[in-house]
Protein backbone atom coordinates (compact mmCIF):
# COMPACT_ATOMS: atom_id res chain seq x y z
CA UNK A 1 0.00 0.00 0.00
CA UNK A 2 1.18 3.52 -0.73
CA UNK A 3 3.17 4.52 2.37
CA UNK A 4 2.03 8.12 2.60
CA UNK A 5 -1.61 7.18 2.12
CA UNK A 6 -1.27 4.31 4.53
CA UNK A 7 -0.20 6.73 7.25
CA UNK A 8 -3.35 8.73 6.63
CA UNK A 9 -5.83 5.90 7.06
CA UNK A 10 -4.16 3.00 8.91
CA UNK A 11 -5.78 4.17 12.12
CA UNK A 12 -9.16 3.18 10.74
CA UNK A 13 -8.42 -0.53 10.98
CA UNK A 14 -8.70 -0.46 14.77
CA UNK A 15 -12.27 0.80 14.58
CA UNK A 16 -14.50 -2.23 14.46
CA UNK A 17 -17.98 -0.85 14.10
CA UNK A 18 -19.36 -4.06 12.93
CA UNK A 19 -20.91 -5.09 15.39
CA UNK A 20 -20.05 -2.51 17.69
CA UNK A 21 -21.71 1.68 10.85
CA UNK A 22 -21.08 6.38 -9.02
CA UNK A 23 -23.96 4.46 -9.36
CA UNK A 24 -23.54 2.12 -12.33
CA UNK A 25 -26.71 0.55 -13.60
CA UNK A 26 -27.54 -2.80 -12.03
CA UNK A 27 -28.60 -5.45 -14.47
CA UNK A 28 -30.94 -8.30 -13.78
CA UNK A 29 -29.60 -10.26 -10.83
CA UNK A 30 -30.32 -13.60 -12.43
CA UNK A 31 -27.94 -12.82 -15.28
CA UNK A 32 -25.31 -11.22 -13.05
CA UNK A 33 -24.93 -14.16 -10.65
CA UNK A 34 -23.52 -17.58 -11.40
CA UNK A 35 -26.51 -19.71 -10.50
CA UNK A 36 -25.98 -23.34 -9.57
CA UNK A 37 -28.70 -25.90 -9.86
CA UNK A 38 -27.80 -28.38 -7.18
CA UNK A 39 -29.65 -30.24 -4.49
CA UNK A 40 -28.37 -29.32 -1.03
CA UNK A 41 -27.09 -32.13 1.11
CA UNK A 42 -28.36 -32.93 4.60
CA UNK A 43 -25.63 -30.71 5.99
CA UNK A 44 -24.40 -27.65 4.10
CA UNK A 45 -20.83 -26.45 4.35
CA UNK A 46 -20.00 -24.22 1.39
CA UNK A 47 -17.63 -21.32 0.92
CA UNK A 48 -16.79 -19.67 -2.38
CA UNK A 49 -16.64 -16.51 -4.41
CA UNK A 50 -19.95 -15.81 -6.14
CA UNK A 51 -20.31 -13.37 -9.02
CA UNK A 52 -22.64 -10.62 -7.80
CA UNK A 53 -23.35 -7.61 -10.00
CA UNK A 54 -20.03 -7.71 -11.78
CA UNK A 55 -17.57 -8.71 -9.05
CA UNK A 56 -16.78 -11.90 -7.16
CA UNK A 57 -17.88 -11.73 -3.53
CA UNK A 58 -17.07 -14.11 -0.67
CA UNK A 59 -20.00 -16.08 0.77
CA UNK A 60 -20.12 -18.91 3.32
CA UNK A 61 -23.18 -21.14 3.78
CA UNK A 62 -23.36 -23.50 6.75
CA UNK A 63 -26.12 -25.34 8.57
CA UNK A 64 -28.90 -27.88 8.20
CA UNK A 65 -30.32 -27.96 4.68
CA UNK A 66 -33.93 -28.37 5.81
CA UNK A 67 -33.84 -25.23 8.00
CA UNK A 68 -34.50 -21.55 7.20
CA UNK A 69 -31.80 -19.26 5.82
CA UNK A 70 -30.49 -16.33 7.85
CA UNK A 71 -28.52 -13.80 5.81
CA UNK A 72 -26.21 -11.77 8.04
CA UNK A 73 -25.30 -8.21 7.03
CA UNK A 74 -22.14 -7.18 8.87
CA UNK A 75 -21.31 -3.71 10.11
CA UNK A 76 -18.38 -1.38 9.69
CA UNK A 77 -18.83 -1.08 6.81
CA UNK A 78 -15.83 -3.24 6.08
CA UNK A 79 -15.97 -5.41 9.23
CA UNK A 80 -16.81 -8.98 8.12
CA UNK A 81 -18.44 -11.54 10.37
CA UNK A 82 -17.21 -14.52 8.35
CA UNK A 83 -13.89 -14.94 10.26
CA UNK A 84 -15.81 -15.11 13.55
CA UNK A 85 -18.96 -16.95 12.53
CA UNK A 86 -17.91 -20.31 13.96
CA UNK A 87 -17.36 -18.75 17.39
CA UNK A 88 -20.58 -16.76 17.28
CA UNK A 89 -23.06 -18.92 15.41
CA UNK A 90 -21.90 -22.53 15.35
CA UNK A 91 -24.69 -23.52 17.74
CA UNK A 92 -27.26 -21.82 15.50
CA UNK A 93 -26.42 -24.12 12.59
CA UNK A 94 -28.58 -26.97 13.86
CA UNK A 95 -31.67 -24.77 13.49
CA UNK A 96 -30.74 -22.48 10.59
CA UNK A 97 -28.64 -22.09 7.48
CA UNK A 98 -26.13 -19.39 8.42
CA UNK A 99 -24.98 -17.22 5.50
CA UNK A 100 -22.09 -14.81 5.96
CA UNK A 101 -21.19 -12.38 3.18
CA UNK A 102 -18.09 -10.22 2.84
CA UNK A 103 -19.75 -7.20 1.26
CA UNK A 104 -18.27 -5.14 -1.55
CA UNK A 105 -15.15 -3.50 -0.11
CA UNK A 106 -14.77 -5.99 2.76
CA UNK A 107 -12.44 -8.83 3.71
CA UNK A 108 -11.93 -11.48 1.06
CA UNK A 109 -14.23 -9.68 -1.36
CA UNK A 110 -12.00 -6.61 -1.14
CA UNK A 111 -8.87 -8.75 -1.51
CA UNK A 112 -10.24 -10.44 -4.62
CA UNK A 113 -11.04 -7.18 -6.38
CA UNK A 114 -8.70 -4.51 -5.02
CA UNK A 115 -5.55 -3.22 -6.70
CA UNK A 116 -2.08 -3.98 -5.35
CA UNK A 117 -1.96 -0.52 -3.78
CA UNK A 118 -4.91 1.22 -2.17
CA UNK A 119 -4.21 4.71 -3.46
CA UNK A 120 -6.18 7.97 -3.23
CA UNK A 121 -6.83 7.63 -6.96
CA UNK A 122 -8.42 4.20 -6.48
CA UNK A 123 -10.61 5.53 -3.67
CA UNK A 124 -11.83 8.41 -5.77
CA UNK A 125 -12.50 6.29 -8.85
CA UNK A 126 -14.16 3.38 -7.01
CA UNK A 127 -16.71 4.78 -4.59
CA UNK A 128 -19.09 2.64 -2.58
CA UNK A 129 -22.77 3.53 -2.47
CA UNK A 130 -25.73 2.39 -0.40
CA UNK A 131 -27.78 1.75 -3.53
CA UNK A 132 -25.14 -0.42 -5.17
CA UNK A 133 -24.65 -2.50 -2.03
CA UNK A 134 -28.42 -2.82 -1.56
CA UNK A 135 -28.63 -4.27 -5.06
CA UNK A 136 -25.74 -6.62 -4.22
CA UNK A 137 -27.66 -7.89 -1.19
CA UNK A 138 -30.83 -8.44 -3.18
CA UNK A 139 -28.93 -10.28 -5.91
CA UNK A 140 -27.31 -12.51 -3.30
CA UNK A 141 -30.73 -13.19 -1.73
CA UNK A 142 -32.12 -14.29 -5.10
CA UNK A 143 -29.12 -16.55 -5.59
CA UNK A 144 -29.54 -18.15 -2.17
CA UNK A 145 -33.23 -18.85 -2.65
CA UNK A 146 -32.63 -20.63 -5.96
CA UNK A 147 -29.44 -22.38 -4.91
CA UNK A 148 -30.93 -23.69 -1.65
CA UNK A 149 -34.47 -24.18 -2.97
CA UNK A 150 -36.11 -21.94 -0.37
CA UNK A 151 -39.07 -19.57 -0.45
CA UNK A 152 -37.78 -16.73 1.73
CA UNK A 153 -34.92 -15.59 3.98
CA UNK A 154 -34.64 -14.17 7.50
CA UNK A 155 -32.63 -10.95 7.17
CA UNK A 156 -30.36 -9.68 9.94
CA UNK A 157 -28.34 -6.46 9.88
CA UNK A 158 -26.03 -4.93 12.48
CA UNK A 159 -24.86 -1.30 12.61
CA UNK A 160 -24.00 -0.35 8.98
CA UNK A 161 -25.67 -3.63 7.97
CA UNK A 162 -28.88 -2.42 9.59
CA UNK A 163 -29.16 0.44 7.11
CA UNK A 164 -28.46 -2.01 4.29
CA UNK A 165 -31.05 -4.43 5.69
CA UNK A 166 -33.80 -1.81 5.87
CA UNK A 167 -33.16 -0.85 2.25
CA UNK A 168 -33.19 -4.47 1.08
CA UNK A 169 -36.34 -5.33 3.04
CA UNK A 170 -38.12 -2.23 1.73
CA UNK A 171 -37.13 -2.75 -1.89
CA UNK A 172 -37.86 -6.49 -2.17
CA UNK A 173 -40.02 -7.57 0.80
CA UNK A 174 -41.21 -10.71 -0.98
CA UNK A 175 -37.72 -12.21 -0.52
CA UNK A 176 -37.81 -12.07 3.28
CA UNK A 177 -39.77 -13.53 6.19
CA UNK A 178 -38.72 -10.71 8.50
CA UNK A 179 -36.03 -8.14 9.16
CA UNK A 180 -34.06 -8.10 12.43
CA UNK A 181 -31.97 -4.99 13.09
CA UNK A 182 -29.26 -4.62 15.74
CA UNK A 183 -27.71 -1.27 16.69
CA UNK A 184 -30.08 0.17 14.13
CA UNK A 185 -28.75 3.10 12.13
CA UNK A 186 -31.43 5.71 11.48
CA UNK A 187 -29.65 8.95 10.58
CA UNK A 188 -25.93 8.53 11.28
CA UNK A 189 -25.05 12.20 11.32
CA UNK A 190 -21.68 12.93 12.88
CA UNK A 191 -22.66 16.24 14.40
CA UNK A 192 -22.26 18.49 17.41
CA UNK A 193 -24.86 16.50 19.39
CA UNK A 194 -22.70 13.36 19.23
CA UNK A 195 -19.59 15.40 19.98
CA UNK A 196 -21.25 17.05 22.98
CA UNK A 197 -22.34 13.70 24.44
CA UNK A 198 -18.82 12.34 24.19
CA UNK A 199 -17.25 15.55 25.48
CA UNK A 200 -19.54 15.53 28.52
CA UNK A 201 -18.44 11.99 29.40
CA UNK A 202 -14.77 12.86 28.89
CA UNK A 203 -15.04 15.86 31.17
CA UNK A 204 -16.88 13.87 33.84
CA UNK A 205 -14.15 11.23 33.74
CA UNK A 206 -11.43 13.88 33.62
CA UNK A 207 -10.01 12.04 30.61
CA UNK A 208 -7.23 14.44 29.64
CA UNK A 209 -6.11 12.47 26.56
CA UNK A 210 -9.64 12.43 25.16
CA UNK A 211 -10.26 16.08 26.00
CA UNK A 212 -7.03 17.09 24.26
CA UNK A 213 -8.14 15.32 21.07
CA UNK A 214 -11.68 16.67 21.24
CA UNK A 215 -10.46 20.22 21.85
CA UNK A 216 -7.89 20.01 19.06
CA UNK A 217 -10.38 18.68 16.50
CA UNK A 218 -13.32 20.84 17.53
CA UNK A 219 -16.92 20.03 16.69
CA UNK A 220 -18.05 18.25 13.50
CA UNK A 221 -18.59 18.31 10.60
CA UNK A 222 -15.03 17.24 9.77
CA UNK A 223 -13.17 17.58 6.50
CA UNK A 224 -11.01 14.51 7.15
CA UNK A 225 -12.02 10.92 7.95
CA UNK A 226 -9.17 10.72 10.47
CA UNK A 227 -10.96 13.08 12.86
CA UNK A 228 -14.11 10.97 12.71
CA UNK A 229 -12.02 7.91 13.52
CA UNK A 230 -10.53 9.64 16.56
CA UNK A 231 -13.99 10.59 17.79
CA UNK A 232 -15.22 7.01 17.36
CA UNK A 233 -12.25 5.59 19.25
CA UNK A 234 -13.11 7.69 22.28
CA UNK A 235 -16.78 6.74 21.96
CA UNK A 236 -15.99 3.01 21.88
CA UNK A 237 -13.81 3.30 24.97
CA UNK A 238 -16.68 4.81 26.94
CA UNK A 239 -19.25 2.35 25.64
CA UNK A 240 -17.09 -0.61 26.58
CA UNK A 241 -16.60 0.73 30.07
CA UNK A 242 -20.34 0.67 30.78
CA UNK A 243 -21.34 -2.63 29.18
CA UNK A 244 -20.91 -6.37 29.53
CA UNK A 245 -18.26 -7.37 27.00
CA UNK A 246 -18.27 -10.28 24.60
CA UNK A 247 -16.19 -13.33 25.54
CA UNK A 248 -12.54 -12.69 24.71
CA UNK A 249 -12.30 -15.41 22.06
CA UNK A 250 -15.29 -14.29 19.99
CA UNK A 251 -13.38 -11.92 17.77
CA UNK A 252 -10.26 -13.97 17.27
CA UNK A 253 -10.37 -15.05 13.60
CA UNK A 254 -10.84 -18.75 12.94
CA UNK A 255 -7.71 -20.57 11.77
CA UNK A 256 -8.53 -20.37 8.04
CA UNK A 257 -8.72 -16.57 8.25
CA UNK A 258 -5.72 -16.08 10.54
CA UNK A 259 -3.00 -15.54 7.96
CA UNK A 260 -1.09 -12.64 6.50
CA UNK A 261 -3.20 -12.26 3.37
CA UNK A 262 -6.60 -12.36 5.08
CA UNK A 263 -5.39 -10.07 7.85
CA UNK A 264 -4.20 -7.56 5.26
CA UNK A 265 -7.45 -7.81 3.30
CA UNK A 266 -9.50 -7.12 6.43
CA UNK A 267 -7.33 -4.17 7.40
CA UNK A 268 -7.28 -2.61 3.92
CA UNK A 269 -10.98 -3.25 3.37
CA UNK A 270 -11.76 -1.65 6.72
CA UNK A 271 -9.79 1.44 5.71
CA UNK A 272 -11.39 1.63 2.27
CA UNK A 273 -14.95 1.12 3.52
CA UNK A 274 -14.66 3.48 6.48
CA UNK A 275 -13.36 6.35 4.34
CA UNK A 276 -16.28 5.75 1.97
CA UNK A 277 -18.74 5.72 4.87
CA UNK A 278 -17.67 8.99 6.50
CA UNK A 279 -16.13 10.73 3.47
CA UNK A 280 -12.92 12.68 3.14
CA UNK A 281 -12.80 16.01 1.32
CA UNK A 282 -9.05 16.00 0.74
CA UNK A 283 -9.21 12.56 -0.86
CA UNK A 284 -12.30 13.49 -2.89
CA UNK A 285 -14.46 10.75 -1.35
CA UNK A 286 -18.15 11.41 -0.75
CA UNK A 287 -19.83 10.13 2.41
CA UNK A 288 -22.18 7.15 2.09
CA UNK A 289 -23.69 8.01 5.47
CA UNK A 290 -25.13 11.15 3.94
CA UNK A 291 -27.56 8.95 1.97
CA UNK A 292 -29.07 7.43 5.13
CA UNK A 293 -32.11 9.08 6.69
CA UNK A 294 -34.61 6.34 7.47
CA UNK A 295 -37.03 8.73 9.19
CA UNK A 296 -37.81 10.23 5.80
CA UNK A 297 -37.37 7.22 3.51
CA UNK A 298 -38.25 3.92 5.22
CA UNK A 299 -41.19 3.86 7.64
CA UNK A 300 -43.56 1.42 5.94
CA UNK A 301 -42.79 -2.30 5.81
CA UNK A 302 -44.63 -5.31 4.44
CA UNK A 303 -42.80 -7.78 6.71
CA UNK A 304 -42.32 -8.08 10.50
CA UNK A 305 -39.63 -5.85 12.00
CA UNK A 306 -37.58 -6.56 15.14
CA UNK A 307 -35.05 -4.14 16.66
CA UNK A 308 -32.34 -5.10 19.19
CA UNK A 309 -30.96 -2.08 21.03
CA UNK A 310 -28.20 -1.79 23.61
CA UNK A 311 -29.00 0.49 26.52
CA UNK A 312 -25.40 1.76 26.64
CA UNK A 313 -25.07 2.33 22.89
CA UNK A 314 -23.78 5.86 22.21
CA UNK A 315 -23.20 5.56 18.47
CA UNK A 316 -26.77 4.49 17.64
CA UNK A 317 -28.57 5.55 20.82
CA UNK A 318 -31.83 4.11 22.13
CA UNK A 319 -33.57 7.50 21.91
CA UNK A 320 -33.11 7.55 18.15
CA UNK A 321 -33.88 3.89 17.40
CA UNK A 322 -36.98 3.91 19.63
CA UNK A 323 -38.29 7.05 17.98
CA UNK A 324 -37.82 5.38 14.61
CA UNK A 325 -39.37 2.12 15.79
CA UNK A 326 -42.46 3.93 17.10
CA UNK A 327 -43.05 5.49 13.67
CA UNK A 328 -42.64 2.23 11.76
CA UNK A 329 -45.72 0.61 10.29
CA UNK A 330 -45.37 -3.16 9.85
CA UNK A 331 -47.51 -6.32 10.12
CA UNK A 332 -45.67 -7.01 13.37
CA UNK A 333 -42.93 -5.19 15.23
CA UNK A 334 -41.07 -5.62 18.51
CA UNK A 335 -38.32 -3.66 20.26
CA UNK A 336 -35.77 -5.26 22.59
CA UNK A 337 -33.78 -2.97 24.91
CA UNK A 338 -30.85 -4.86 26.44
CA UNK A 339 -29.22 -3.68 29.69
CA UNK A 340 -25.41 -3.48 30.02
CA UNK A 341 -25.13 -3.72 26.23
CA UNK A 342 -23.41 -1.22 23.97
CA UNK A 343 -23.09 -1.04 20.18
CA UNK A 344 -21.43 -4.41 19.72
CA UNK A 345 -22.27 -8.04 20.37
CA UNK A 346 -22.33 -9.84 23.70
CA UNK A 347 -24.10 -12.92 25.06
CA UNK A 348 -27.31 -11.00 25.61
CA UNK A 349 -27.40 -9.93 21.96
CA UNK A 350 -26.87 -13.47 20.67
CA UNK A 351 -29.47 -14.90 23.05
CA UNK A 352 -31.97 -12.31 21.84
CA UNK A 353 -31.10 -13.02 18.20
CA UNK A 354 -31.76 -16.71 18.69
CA UNK A 355 -35.04 -16.04 20.48
CA UNK A 356 -36.26 -13.80 17.66
CA UNK A 357 -35.08 -16.10 14.87
CA UNK A 358 -36.89 -19.07 16.43
CA UNK A 359 -40.08 -17.04 16.83
CA UNK A 360 -40.33 -16.02 13.19
CA UNK A 361 -43.02 -17.94 11.37
CA UNK A 362 -41.43 -19.80 8.50
CA UNK A 363 -43.76 -21.51 6.02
Amino acid sequence: MNHIYRQNILWVSIIILLVSFALPSVVNAQSEINLKDSKPAERINEESFILINGIEQWVTIRGASSKPIILFLHGGPGSPLSPYSDKLYKDFEKDFIIVQWDQRGTGRTFGKNAPQELTPEYLKENPLSLERMTNDGIALSEYLLKHLNKQKIILFGTSWGSALGVKMASKRPELYYAYVGHSQIVNPTIDSNLYNRIYKIARKKNDKDALDILDANGKPPYERAKKVGQLFRILKKYENGNSTPAPENWFVPSSEYENEQDNQNRMDGDDYSFVNFVGDNKLGVQSMSGDIDLFNTNLNFQIPIYIIQGNEDILTPKEESKKYFDKIKAPKKKYYLLPKTAHGFNLSVLDTQYKIFKSILVL
